[in-house]
């Protein structure tokens, strides 16, 4: 059996992993204070979906909150879920956020040196109160095995599940209607021990817990949905639109997200989010109720992404365009569901000046994000991980830039 951290880390890879392979010279990286042409304001409602007026600044406070070298000292992922439910309003200083991870590192650094004993785990968690990077206010969290070692939070256990199939976590959101944590959770297996990039994404799955559930989430209960096709599913990120979230123009609406080659969309109402014969998917005329006619509505995004509403009206698309690349790229909507203007190029992400680094599946954290800005994360590892752990133990981590929206 191999190491745990030979098990390379999330799904994105499968479609574009070899191609940047190929890559024999790095992008030219733009500043990252780069300005987009301005567009001014004029009503509440911007219409424009072209351009957007912003700076872009990293935000070395929250990066600095992961980097950590005790317990939990790495992983991908990082979805937050607000537990007052508020997705769409600044969080306040008592508000707790639910941070999920998928492949996670625990274990000990010490004088830069990763010690002994370090292993991965496919799934952990975090909670963190209030609004800032404050270090005394974050907690992460695993399971543990009946002999304490750490483990997933998350093991399949669906009637499909197999032995030594693992999760990997999608979005999720507290649904008031039902008084419910919804998480989307991907079940993987690894076709062949031997071989790190021979996993296969088996089902696109749902975990639900009781709102107020802790680990280790005992009472969690784990639903196969019908919400994959064999190139991609959903769950790659969730808007709120209701009133209970804070959204300024609810319709009443989850909106789900995932990526087939581009990015598809469905909705349901929260009462029904269970009765997946109730959901609508968009077909880029209307909303339908065969899964089959959903269309790609944006080329191009990540396999994690957020769709958030700015104070102007229209819709912030977040994404690593490509899936994988050292760009976080934006696209502007009126709705929800688009239609989505063009890739806004607005950060450069430095780790990819190193040869094995690779960053992926930015999103925006509007929540946690002060009027006016938003707060976006990306993941970054490394090809070659075991070597470049060793070189560099904080690497696999979010780091975070804030884009602040000019008017």
């Amino acid at each position: 059996m191999k190491h745990p951290l030979t098990y390379f880390n999330n799904f994105v890879w499968l479609s574009v992993g070899l191609l940047l392979l190929s890559m024999c010279t790095p992008k030219r990286l733009l500043p990252a204070t780069a300005v987009k042409a301005s567009q001014t304001h004029t009503s509440a409602t911007n219409t424009n979906i072209e351009s957007l007026s912003f700076t872009v600044e990293e935000a070395p406070a929250w990066t600095a909150l992961f980097h950590r070298t005790t317990g939990w000292f790495g992983g991908d992922g990082i979805f937050a879920i607000p537990l007052d439910a508020k997705d769409n309003q600044p969080a306040a200083l008592t508000t707790e956020t639910m941070l999920l991870f998928s492949d996670s590192m625990i274990g000990k650094i010490s004088d830069s040196t990763l010690q002994p004993g370090a292993v991965m785990v496919n799934n952990t968690v975090a909670y963190l109160r209030g609004n800032e990077p404050n270090k005394e206010n974050i907690h992460f969290q695993w399971a543990t095995t009946n002999e304490g070692k750490p483990t997933s939070l998350f093991s399949p256990h669906t009637p499909r599940a197999e032995k030594g199939d693992y999760y990997w976590l999608g979005d999720g959101f507290v649904n008031t209607a039902v008084d419910s944590i919804y998480i989307f959770a991907y079940r993987m297996r690894t076709l062949d021990k031997t071989d790190d990039w021979s996993f296969k994404e088996m089902s696109t799955n749902l975990i639900a817990l009781p709102a107020k559930s802790r680990p280790p989430f005992k009472d969690q209960r784990q639903i196969e949905t019908p919400l994959r096709f064999e190139e991609g599913g959903f769950g790659a990120g969730i808007f709120v639109n209701t009133q209970e979230s804070g959204a300024p123009n609810p319709d009443g609406y989850i909106y789900i997200y995932g990526n087939r080659k581009g990015l598809m969309v469905a909705r349901v109402m929260p009462k029904e989010f269970e009765n997946f014969s109730a959901w609508r998917f968009w077909d880029g005329k209307e909303w339908n109720a065969d899964m089959q006619q959903v269309a790609i509505v944006a080329s191009d995004v990540s396999n994690e992404l957020s769709v958030s509403a700015l104070a102007d009206g229209r819709y912030a698309l977040v994404f690593t365009l490509g899936g994988l690349s050292p760009t976080v790229g934006l696209r502007l909507g009126l709705t929800p569901y688009g239609p989505f203007g063009p890739v806004i190029k607005v950060y450069e992400a430095k780790e990819m000046h190193h040869k094995n680094y690779i960053t992926y599946n930015a999103k925006a954290h509007p929540h946690l994000s002060a009027p006016g800005q938003l707060l976006i994360s990306y993941n970054v590892n490394a090809f070659d991980f075991i070597n470049e752990l060793k070189a560099n133990p904080t690497l696999y981590r979010p780091r975070f830039i804030n884009v602040r929206f000019q008017k």
